[in-house]
């Protein structure tokens, strides 16, 4: 059998990349029982008259490839299949080098934007949405294709997700006039399909939290929290009428009515947190939506930057980040720190992977600080779908000992994060740590 020429994934056609990896070790997608062809309409198509050999044997070589059309599983391809395997073969291959230059009689995208284009579209064409994006992040990071997406062409033609937000955020400044809105294009699809997914449920969450920390002994009929009435009242029970009388009325205040809680989003916006940049603009938009919640968000690397006054537009808040660069935490959290008024109402959530090039001592001293005031502090190693973060475990380790433990948090999981910090509940962090 031929040597596996896709050596970033020379593995099963079975399985998929392994559970809980690394920000940076993805894998590439395979093109067995994890990756189905799709037809005209996008649906999946299964050809039923192969027998279970011969799939496999075909599953075996999308996987392995061959420079000469064929391997050791006797297997050869044509059609739909031989397509397939020309698109894998164009970033996969062995020898692929960054740039993208081919060698004679191989495949391959080389470095013009027309091609790239073209390879795009057959992607979008043989494999599910999520390969093509898996796909479109090897294209990046492996063939270095990074400036051509500085084209509109190239744009046009891309899978939006949120790494390719990522990419564009930290390629933008270099961005010509006749592209930049196309990214921005690019951008706010990503940001309103986020938009539409976690805005209610977070909206739903911390409304009730906001609603259950207000509870008031004179309520109305509508705001009757009925379950802690009856429990407050179990001592009334008339066993003959099988009822509760209830003496104490315990409701919910009504939130809308005035300013109660503060939040702090402070998010590290050097390279490797740009998933999370991206989350917590959106959030950052929604909080800042209600009316019972006062919103800040803070981006900071070595300087520190106040977004706050875009948190109605959440592309306009992405564009204004920067990312890249080094991390200076402590100085982000004294910014924080000079912007609490009311610390007994307000939770700051930092959001960054610890890494800190700044005052170590300091840093740990100013969250002792600010929770001694009462300040809730929320530490969060990344807000994103990424699996396990890398990140500092000796600052992870000192934070937790002052009582703020230190997590991965995945965006479905941020409002009940969240609703548990306003109402001073313990967080519902992961059973097992981060990385293991």
């Amino acid at each position: 059998m031929a040597w596996p020429r896709r050596e970033r994934w020379p593995g099963r056609p079975s399985g998929g990349a392994p559970a809980g990896r690394e920000r940076r070790g993805r894998r590439p997608p395979a093109p067995g029982a994890g990756v189905v062809a799709k037809d005209s309409t996008g649906g999946e198509t299964v050809d039923k008259g192969r027998t279970a050999a011969e799939e496999r044997a075909r599953r075996w070589r999308l996987v392995l490839g061959a420079e000469d059309g064929a391997d050791g599983t006797g297997c050869r391809l044509d059609g739909r299949d031989a397509a397939m395997d020309r698109a894998l073969a164009a970033l996969y291959r062995t020898g692929a080098a960054p740039g993208g230059g081919d060698r004679p009689g191989t495949a391959g995208l080389g470095a013009s934007a027309p091609r790239v284009a073209r390879w795009l579209g057959d992607i979008r064409t043989y494999f599910p949405t999520s390969v093509v994006q898996v796909m479109q992040r090897d294209a990046i990071e492996r063939l270095g294709l990074s400036a051509l997406l500085l084209e509109p062409e190239m744009l046009e033609a891309v899978e939006p997700d949120v790494h390719l937000v990522g990419t564009l955020l930290s390629l933008h400044q270099a961005m010509p006039e006749t592209t930049r809105e196309t990214a921005r294009a690019v951008v706010r699809a990503v940001v309103a399909e986020l938009e539409r997914r976690l805005a209610p449920r977070t909206r739903a969450a911390l409304t009730g939290a906001l609603d259950r920390s207000a509870r008031v002994n004179r309520p109305r009929g509508r705001d009757i929290d009925w379950n802690r009435t009856i429990r407050a009242n179990l001592r009334n029970y008339l066993p003959d009428h099988g009822t509760v009388v209830p003496e104490r009325l315990i409701g919910h205040g009504r939130a809308a009515r005035s300013l109660r809680k503060e939040v702090i989003l402070c998010v590290d916006q050097s390279g490797s947190m740009a998933a999370s940049v991206v989350h917590a603009a959106v959030f950052g938009a929604v909080l800042a939506s209600l009316r019972a919640i006062s919103t800040r968000l803070i981006v900071f690397d070595t300087s520190v930057v106040d977004l706050t006054d875009r948190l109605d537009d959440p592309v306009d808040v992405l564009f204004g980040t920067r990312l890249g660069g080094g991390t200076d935490i402590n100085r982000a959290l004294a910014y924080c720190q000079s912007r609490i008024t009311r610390p007994a109402d307000t939770v700051v959530v930092l959001i960054s992977d610890l890494y800190e090039g700044g005052i170590r001592d300091e840093m740990i001293e100013r969250v002792a600080a600010m929770r001694a005031a009462g300040v809730g502090v929320v530490a969060l190693l990344a807000l994103s779908d990424e699996g396990a973060p890398v990140y500092d475990r000796a600052h992870a380790a000192a934070l937790a000992a002052l009582g703020v433990p230190a997590f991965a948090c995945t965006p479905d999981h941020f409002p009940e994060v969240m609703a548990a910090a306003l109402e001073k509940r313990p967080l519902p962090v992961p059973s097992a740590p981060p990385g293991g």
